[in-house]
This record gives structure tokens, C-alpha cells and sequence, in this order.
């Protein structure tokens, strides 16, 4: 028993005498120029990466500089690279002609991972509503599995406290983070509405309480009309979808309504 009692001394006085250096050298063993070829996407990655007048200036400062802070990968089992910060750096060297990616390779599981993804990329100065919104519910989700597992954390994160936490975190009020969160059930349409800003965010959220076939017909009336929905009316017709009489000719009769202070042409 004394045995393991001093085994256990040395190697906590190891870690404590462990110089910044050698912590550094460690730390720069994990940053490599990986082939981008071997470089994935992360799945479902919510965050779209543009070929804009910013991707042009990155691209450019890749070409003087180079890549100056690592992109962050996770080495798959297939021995392949999973992309967890870094995906407008990985374009960036594609369009430059670069061959190869600087990246920091670190050991994450498959929730840790989502969970860095969208911290890093909540640092973007734009972020569009869809984005906001497969973001929140990747991290939550991922978050609630974590909870699940006490091998992960030291006690369980329910749902509620799991919204709290990211909600301190990135500025949201947990309403809103909710109401981002209902966009992901938005047929795809209707949420390019929503970034395009022709739909605000609460008829938004009343829309996407409607299934799928109802949705389809709102984006039917929009082109019809030429204009979306007022946040009056997305409420009558969440009210006749849960009576069961959201039909297609009640959704033309609400649609056709004027609205001259709330129309929005195209």
C-alpha cells in the first residue's frame, strides 16, 4: 500500500515539474500539414462556407502567409481526418492551390467535437438564422448525450440546464435559443426565407409547427401573392392546423388577405 501511495507522489511531482516548454514541444507534435485530400467536412457541418469578397481576401492572406492559426482535426478510424475548426481555411488553401492543410490534431469524441465546432464558429461576424439554428440543436443535443454518460461529465446536464449554459455563453436568451432551434423544422424554402429576412423570426416559429404538406402550400400562396405571411396570420393558421382544418383552400383564403402594411415583394 505504501508502494502505490509513492508511485502516485512521483508522478504527480513528474506533471507539476513539467517545464512550459516541454508542454509546448508536446503541443507542437500535434500540428501537421495534412494532405487536404484526407481532410473530411464535419457531418452536417450547419455553418456554409462562401466563395465571397472576405473568402478572397482569406485566400489571399494564405498565399502571403500562410495558414497562421492550425485548423483543428480528429483522426477517424479509417485513419482519414474529420474537420472541426478551420473549414473556410481548408477553401481558402484549395482555392490558393495549396496542397496540404496546417492542422491541430486533437482526441475528441464525436459530441466533444460538435460542441468545438459550433464554439468556434459562433466567433464568425455573420451568421445566418439557419446556421444559428443547426447549430443550437447539434450542441444541445450533444450536450444532453454527454449528460447521459457520467463517464463524460461529473453530473448529469439535463436539457433545461444545458439551454442555460449556452445561452450565458453566447448572448441568446434561452426563448430565443428555443425559437431558433423550432426553425430546423422548416421545410427548406421557408427557411431561406427566414435568412433572406423576408420572414421574421416568431411567424417563422409559428410555421414550423405545421407539417410538411402545410408548409409546401405557404410557399405556394408566397409566390402566389407575392408576399409572405404576417405574424396574425402564421397564428391562425398554427390554430386550424392543431383543430385539424388546415386545408389547402383555408391556407389561400388566409394568404389572400391584404396586408398593405406588411407586404414584402420580392
Amino acid at each position: 500500500m505504501a508502494g502505490r501511495k509513492s508511485d502516485f507522489t512521483l508522478t504527480k511531482l513528474d506533471d507539476l515539474f513539467t517545464t512550459q516548454a516541454q508542454r509546448d514541444e508536446e503541443q507542437l507534435s500535434k500540428i501537421r500539414d495534412i494532405p487536404l485530400e484526407l481532410i473530411d467536412d464535419f457531418p452536417d457541418h450547419p455553418f456554409k462556407v462562401r466563395d465571397d469578397e472576405d473568402m478572397m481576401q482569406l485566400v489571399e492572406s494564405v498565399k502571403e502567409r500562410g495558414v497562421i492559426t492550425p485548423a483543428t482535426v480528429r483522426q477517424k478510424e479509417d485513419g482519414r481526418y474529420e474537420l472541426v475548426s478551420g473549414h473556410r481555411r481548408k477553401r481558402a488553401c484549395e482555392l490558393a492551390g495549396f496542397e496540404t492543410l496546417r492542422s491541430e490534431i486533437v482526441d475528441l469524441n464525436r459530441d466533444e467535437a460538435t460542441i468545438l465546432m459550433v464554439e468556434s464558429n459562433f466567433q464568425r461576424s455573420e451568421i445566418l438564422p439557419s446556421e444559428k439554428a443547426f447549430a443550437y440543436k447539434m450542441r444541445l443535443e450533444a450536450m444532453k448525450r454527454q449528460g447521459e454518460r457520467t463517464d463524460l461529465t461529473s453530473r448529469p446536464v439535463g436539457n433545461k440546464l444545458s439551454v442555460t449554459q449556452v445561452a450565458d455563453e453566447v448572448g441568446d436568451s434561452e426563448r430565443q435559443i428555443h425559437r431558433y432551434v423550432r426553425l430546423t423544422n422548416l421545410v427548406p424554402e421557408l427557411l431561406e426565407f427566414v435568412d433572406e429576412g423576408r420572414i421574421k423570426m416568431r411567424p417563422a416559429v409559428e410555421l414550423s409547427y405545421l407539417d410538411e404538406d402545410c408548409q409546401r402550400d405557404v410557399v405556394d400562396e408566397i409566390d402566389l401573392n407575392d408576399a409572405t405571411p404576417s405574424h396574425d396570420q402564421t397564428i391562425r393558421m398554427r390554430k386550424l392546423f392543431n383543430e385539424g382544418n388546415l386545408t389547402t383552400e383555408a391556407i389561400h383564403a388566409v394568404m389572400s388577405e391584404e396586408k398593405p402594411n406588411q407586404k414584402e415583394k420580392i
